[in-house]
């Protein structure tokens, strides 16, 4: 996701050479390739006026699922404040949480998060039992029972051929439970056959999901028919396709 298990956070030499080899999507140079100015492009820095919140009057939490290094986290962040002077009320009232499974990325992006008081940085597997408890203990500090939004960029896909289709609708479901408004990119089918691709290129064992996937084809259209259908969110804005051919879609909450 720009994540991964413990046992998959040691990074081979041949996988520093192939962005695509870590089989968690827990790349060690992800922001090098895909930097988060190729989706901050496409978000308007009034997005969260857009879907209703007001931070120079309330606080605000954004959760990042997946985060890898945590740059995007940050740029998003800086993208949101964007015209508003150092210490300003929406610079205090706006918080963002990032997670990810691979401890590695977290700690690095700890080490270089220049905003601790707004910023956060966890080690968290989202598919894990203990999952939602970690992530309403952090929303009870400011007395919320849901993050006003979540960004979940490219990280359906590491869910869904590592741990298969009930895992993936069972992902979409928990993001949707924490959260008022959701900012899904899925990675579309052609991405699947190039993650198993360069998996079978180092030698490596084929993700074991793959091939017995029913889910297939549309992966957007599929997230948003479980999202709608199951998960009481509709869509209200598509923000277009990064460089990657990759929709960013944002739900809300009915």
């Amino acid at each position: 996701m720009e994540a991964s298990s413990s046992n998959m956070s040691l990074v081979t030499a041949e996988e520093k050479k192939d962005p695509g080899a870590a089989p968690c999507g827990n790349f060690i140079n992800y922001y090098t390739f895909n930097p988060p100015e190729n989706r901050l492009s496409l978000i308007p820095n009034t997005l969260l006026e857009d879907v209703g919140y007001h931070p120079d009057r309330e606080s605000v939490l954004m959760l990042d699922v997946g985060c890898n290094s945590g740059d995007l986290s940050i740029a998003l962040y800086k993208h949101v404040l964007q015209d508003q002077p150092p210490g300003s009320d929406r610079s205090k009232r706006i918080h963002i949480l990032g997670f990810d499974l691979d401890q590695n990325l977290i700690l690095r992006a700890q080490n270089s998060n220049p905003f601790p008081q707004n910023i956060q940085f966890i080690p968290l597997d989202i598919t894990s039992e203990d999952s939602h408890t970690k992530l309403a203990s952090y929303l009870e500090k400011f007395g919320l029972s849901r993050f006003h939004l979540c960004c979940c960029f490219s990280v359906t896909m590491w869910v869904h051929l590592n741990h298969g289709d009930a895992a993936l609708l069972a992902f979409l479901s928990r993001i949707a439970s924490v959260c008022e408004c959701l900012l899904l990119e899925a990675q579309p089918w052609k991405c699947y056959r190039s993650a198993a691709r360069r998996l079978r290129k180092l030698g490596r064992s084929d993700f074991d999901h793959f091939k017995t996937l029913e889910i297939r084809g549309d992966m957007a259209a599929h997230a948003k028919e479980h999202l709608e259908k199951q998960c009481g969110m509709e869509l209200v804005q598509s923000f277009g396709s990064t460089l990657w051919d990759r929709s960013l879609l944002l739900f809300k909450r009915r």
